[in-house]
């Protein structure tokens, strides 16, 4: 068996095991999650909230932006608090005030003594950690107090999210537009919704013990967890991290070191082994490549990536100035027309929307460049989803507009404007859409590769084969946005939404793209096929192979089993380890570069390429396996380290990535038109330091700090308008500036250099073989 032949066997089998495993864990999830009950009864009998309740109440908070305004459980945004912590925390205070003022006195809870303060707070984790939930009736009963509790509670949020003045300045703080729900009815629904993600983040599961290794202790209680795993923290409940999130931390570290110490042995062993010296082209290979009418009409994609992008970043610096002035844009009153969780919701989707454009149209300008194949009506396909695109953005984005303002009734919500999710924010309608446009891409590459696997056998074969069916995966696992419904389970959601956001985006368009990237090499004759063929399918095992089942990092907290956490540390440790390497594959890209005088015309795509490697090692790598460990994640889940790490992988590696890919299509598109490298060069430093200072003045130092204050203090606290309204985090946030307007001026030269490629171009003079004057 061929070399070849048994890397294909390994992913086959790699890939078949980790999915089962990911989907018997996703059923040990859905066995595991926080029930829904039908009734949440007083201890007298009277009815507090109705299942019908809780469940308008998730579509009220969906509506209104959901996981764009604050968050739940953890995921979502960061302005606004945690609302499931928040409401937590709101609930144990009022208690133990009511508690401290039984016999009459005036004081508060956090004006009794010490001991008086260890005595009420231990009645009240026995009250609230105690699962009251009948599996028979389907019902929650809570004491007289906490109910009290809950309607005090629940009137603050009547009146935050509506117009009432005495919560005026808490809802500017919070980045929320006046009316946020537009009803008392909706209101009222949606203190049940939070209500009850706060019940299961504090109640302990009903006959589960700490599900710890450690022998039962003469005289000691085992310790049981919450449905959410004792997340968030929170002192006043008991909730603090259990034992085994300590653990499986301390084994995922272990797995990240084994995992580097082994594939560094391989490295040694197999790097450059049996090499033969490969002959390098004397001109360039693509130089006469023949652009059929299909690849030419790629162009307007990537002239839409870079409108797209442009105003992705207005949108992000719109977002970033409401933690600044909560309503107004400079004393205009921004949130009437854009509110926070309009912006936000915009600002996450377009970062998707333009990178998986410039992906889109790469594969349907590669694939007629290696075939050399036109089908026919290839070109009506490209522009038929080029239109279908448009649609489904400003589609898409109106209906998402008249459900924040609270004008689309609710029923439609769901299909026609914001779900809530964070990045599957769509409506139900415009993600059917956009499945179908992504079946009609596979069809589109996949005929004009169709030559490619007719023809006589060869190593270029597989790596072809390898970009297809990263094509039909990234086509068809879109089809896990569609896999819940308006009321399904909250754990279930998080549990689909991940194998969008994980395997969708960080997974399959990664294959795609170390693909794409080995044709383009192997294409300009930089290395040998049977070479890059092996390295190709070994990288995609080693990614793989702690990927897919990677995803359940995200879930630890969602009403998730141990032993699922167990796997999530375990494997996302792994995802971490190919990273570790990828210095040599920068050095490797840097040296093709150079490896022959007429790559000089590559060589900006090629410095793209290598800060993708970069920013593999630091944004994934680095800021990734700071927040993916149980008990890291435990304190920093929704922090601002959250998004450094995704601000630092998602542009720093899929952004530069489709850049690069957009600038290597150029390169056929307009290669013979006169090339400013300039702009390119002022592109590609501006956005890079500009990335960086966005995360070295502002997400790092502020996450850490908030890390400090949640340690110390509970979760709540670390989120809370206190905190952030704290002078050194205003300041923090207005540090983001220099970095914000180097990352724009990048943006805008490189939209300036696409545009000169059309506008007003002038020809290159040089013959073929001959190269444009490169800028030092």
């Amino acid at each position: 068996m061929s070399n070849t032949r048994k890397l294909w066997t390994a992913l086959a089998v790699l890939l078949v095991t980790s999915f089962a495993v990911l989907l018997w864990a996703g059923g040990e999830i859905f066995r595991a999650a926080p029930p829904m009950p039908e009734k949440v009864l007083a201890q007298d009998g009277a009815v507090l909230y109705t299942r019908a309740d809780i469940e308008q109440g998730r579509q009220v908070w969906q509506s209104m932006g959901g996981m764009q305004l604050g968050s739940i459980w953890g995921h979502g945004a960061y302005v606004a608090p945690d609302w499931s912590a928040d409401w937590l925390h709101r609930e144990a205070t009022e208690v133990l005030d009511m508690w401290a003022r039984s016999d009459g006195a005036t004081v508060t809870y956090a004006q009794l003594p010490a001991e008086q303060k260890a005595a009420l707070q231990g009645r009240l984790q026995l009250m609230m950690r105690e699962n009251t939930y009948d599996p028979v009736m389907k019902t929650i009963t809570v004491t007289s107090d906490r109910a009290a509790a809950m309607s005090n509670v629940a009137a603050h949020y009547v009146s935050l999210f509506g117009n009432d003045p005495a919560t005026a300045e808490l809802r500017e703080q919070y980045a929320m537009k006046e009316s946020t729900v537009g009803t008392v009815e909706y209101r009222r629904s949606l203190t049940a919704f939070f209500w009850w993600t706060a019940w299961a983040a504090t109640t302990e599961r009903a006959g589960k013990l700490g599900d710890t290794l450690a022998p039962d202790a003469a005289g000691m209680v085992d310790k049981k967890v919450t449905y959410t795993n004792n997340w968030p923290s929170e002192p006043l409940v008991g909730n603090t991290p259990p034992p085994s999130l300590w653990v499986w931390s301390a084994f995922s570290v272990l797995f990240l070191i084994a995992g580097i110490a082994i594939l560094g042995w391989h490295y040694a062993v197999t790097h450059g082994r049996g090499e033969e010296p490969h002959p390098i082209p004397a001109s360039d290979p693509f130089a006469l490549l023949r652009i059929t009418p299909s690849m030419r009409a790629t162009a307007k994609y990537f002239w839409l990536v870079l409108a797209l992008f442009l105003l992705q970043i207005l949108l992000g610096a719109i977002t970033a100035h409401y933690q600044v002035e909560g309503q107004d844009a400079y004393g205009f009153a921004l949130s009437n027309y854009l509110p926070y969780s309009l912006a936000r919701t915009w600002h996450t989707q377009l970062a998707v929307l333009w990178i998986a454009t410039a992906w889109l149209a790469t594969g349907l300008y590669i694939a007629p460049a290696l075939s050399g194949h036109e089908p026919k009506y290839q070109r009506f396909g490209v522009n038929f989803l080029f239109v279908s695109l448009l649609l489904i953005v400003v589609g898409g984005f109106a209906g998402q507009w008249f459900a924040v303002m609270q004008i689309l009734p609710l029923e439609y919500n769901f299909w026609f404007g914001h779900q809530g999710w964070e990045y599957a924010d769509l409506g139900r309608f415009w993600q059917w859409y956009l499945f179908i446009g992504l079946l009609l891409w596979v069809t589109l590459v996949g005929r004009a590769l169709l030559p490619i696997f007719k023809g006589p056998s060869s190593h270029s074969k597989s790596i072809v084969g390898l970009l297809f069916l990263s094509t039909v995966a990234i086509g068809v696992f879109y089809a896990s946005a569609l896999m819940w419904g308006e009321h399904t389970h909250i754990s279930e959601v998080e549990y689909w939404r991940w194998w969008l956001v994980h395997l969708w985006v960080e997974g399959f368009f990664e294959v795609f793209a170390t693909a794409v990237m080995a044709l383009i090499f192997t294409r300009l004759g930089l290395i040998k096929t049977s070479t890059a063929n092996i390295a190709v399918l070994f990288a995609t095992i080693i990614f793989m192979a702690g990927g897919v089942l990677g995803t359940l990092h995200h879930l630890y907290f969602i009403g998730t089993p141990i032993s699922v956490v167990a796997l999530g540390a375990s494997f996302s440790a792994l995802e971490v380890v190919p990273l570790a390497y990828l210095g040599f594959e920068a050095f490797h890209t840097w040296k093709l570069g150079h490896a022959t005088p007429w790559m000089a015309r590559y060589r900006w795509p090629v410095m793209f390429f290598i800060a993708v490697s970069f920013w593999n090692v630091v944004g994934a790598g680095l800021f990734g396996f700071l927040i993916n460990p149980p008990l890291s994640l435990y304190y920093m889940q929704g922090l601002n380290l959250t998004p450094l790490h995704a601000h630092t992988a998602l542009f720093g590696v899929y952004g530069m990535l489709g850049i690069a890919l957009i600038l290597f299509c150029l390169r056929g598109l307009r290669g013979q038109m006169v090339w400013d490298t300039k702009m390119l060069k002022l592109s590609f430093w501006s956005l890079n330091i500009g990335l960086a200072l966005m995360g070295v003045l502002t997400l790092l130092p502020l996450g850490t700090m908030q890390l400090l204050a949640a340690i110390e203090h509970g979760y709540w606290y670390s989120r809370s308008a206190e905190f952030m309204q704290k002078p050194i985090v205003e300041l923090l946030i207005w540090m983001r500036m220099p970095g914000d307007i180097l990352f724009s001026v990048g943006a805008v030269a490189l939209a300036w250099f696409v545009l000169r490629l059309w506008i007003a171009p002038r020809r290159d003079p040089s013959l073929v073989g001959e190269v444009e004057r490169i800028e030092p």
